[in-house]
């Protein structure tokens, strides 16, 4: 995996709130998502304009790797060195952030930790850092208070993300901290759901009628 400096189109929120745009939001699918890849997604949008949106699947496990694992495969820590490592890195999950450039890497992360170069701020309490030395300082116990790593993004089009809603294929809402960062990934999509007001448990039986 790579990390790698990004270039997402930066927008405020007051544009987003006048154009619509759903940067800094959550997009959740429906449970009928016909496509595997985005099932029980939740995604969390950096960016989103009439150029198209980006975003990163916070809910999905990474198989087979672990992140000091990943730190060792980008040779930023050596085996020996891993007992070292800040308490609590053993137990991060690397993320499946969508189909698009699985062997780049984007740390979503709290706005405590901020590069002038590198570093995309998405709203007033989350960034995106794309570059190996924010992995350099999370293992010297010296990045950001919250960190979700992923490798891969997902894509849309320029108005395929609005066709994709309209055919309701996503919810969406707004987003937050305590749920982007939740250290149990698998409780954020009914968590996401709950935002919205909905009951999982009954949507999923709607779901299957007309």
């Amino acid at each position: 995996p790579r990390l790698y400096s990004c270039r997402v189109p930066r927008s405020t929120p007051k544009k987003r709130q006048r154009d619509g745009y759903l940067d800094g939001s959550l997009l959740v699918a429906m449970p009928a998502m016909g496509d595997p890849r985005f099932a029980r997604a939740v995604i969390y949008m950096c960016a989103h304009s009439a150029d198209g949106a980006m975003g990163i699947i916070i809910n999905h496990r990474a198989p087979n790797i672990s992140f000091t694992e990943l730190l060792e495969q980008l040779n930023i820590v050596p085996p020996k060195e891993r007992i070292r490592l800040p308490m609590g890195l053993g137990a991060m999950a690397v993320h499946l952030g969508g189909p698009v450039e699985t062997g780049r890497g984007f740390v979503l992360h709290s706005a405590d930790y901020f590069k002038a170069e590198s570093t995309l701020p998405i709203d007033e309490s989350v960034c995106l850092t794309a570059t190996i030395d924010i992995l350099r300082d999370i293992a010297k116990g010296t990045g950001p208070d919250k960190a979700l790593l992923a490798l891969g993004y997902a894509g849309w089009a320029p108005g395929q993300l609005e066709s994709e809603i309209q055919a309701n294929g996503w919810l969406h809402c707004a987003a937050d901290p305590e749920l982007i960062f939740d250290p149990e990934v698998d409780r954020k999509y009914n968590r996401a759901l709950g935002k919205i007001g909905i009951d999982p448990w009954r949507l999923v039986n709607d779901s299957g009628h007309a």
